[in-house]
């Protein structure tokens, strides 16, 4: 028998500057998410949440609030990028490049641009930038951030809190 962990962010060694990791899988963003992320973050405004007024703005329609489109491209990034991350320092750069309509589905992908070893030595800072893309193949969102991974041999274990035995034929 064999075990299989799945991989979820990488340590400092795994990142190479010029890599690009594609991001799987999309997210169609429904009109539920959109109003249900507005509500939560008390974000009213009519353009995502009033057909009539939507109808009358530039888009002719509901577009979905800009930090849902950045929160979903983000945590797509996240089982390649940052899942083992110590923590994610800044965003550099934010930019909505094209609407984002009920109803569009978002994939993402991530380019390494730089990683630079901390004066600790047993982490480094990676900075890296991601674009979300509809289907249409339009850049709907761009971000760049710096993100601190633990190095290889001081990252912290996966630990379950229940043994490696789940499996025996024991009853």
């Amino acid at each position: 028998m064999t075990t299989h962990e799945r991989p979820f962010g990488r340590s400092f060694e795994d990142f190479e500057v010029g890599d690009v990791y594609r991001h799987w899988p999309g997210k169609t963003i429904t009109e539920y998410d959109d109003h249900l992320f507005c509500m939560i973050t008390m974000n009213h405004h009519p353009l995502h949440t009033n057909d009539w007024y939507a109808e009358r703005s530039p888009q002719g329609r509901n577009v979905v609030v800009g930090n849902l489109v950045y929160s979903i491209v983000l945590g797509m990034s996240v089982p390649d990028v940052s899942g083992a991350a110590v923590a994610n320092l800044e965003v550099e750069t934010l930019k909505h490049s094209k609407p984002t309509f009920h109803g569009d589905t978002i994939y993402a992908e991530t380019r390494v641009l730089d990683k630079k070893e901390t004066s600790k030595g047993d982490r480094g800072i990676v900075t890296v930038e991601t674009k979300g893309i509809n289907q249409r193949g339009e850049e709907v969102c761009y971000f760049r951030r710096k993100v601190m991974v633990w190095k290889a041999d001081a990252a912290p274990g996966r630990e379950r809190p229940y043994g490696d035995d789940i499996w025996s034929d024991e009853a």
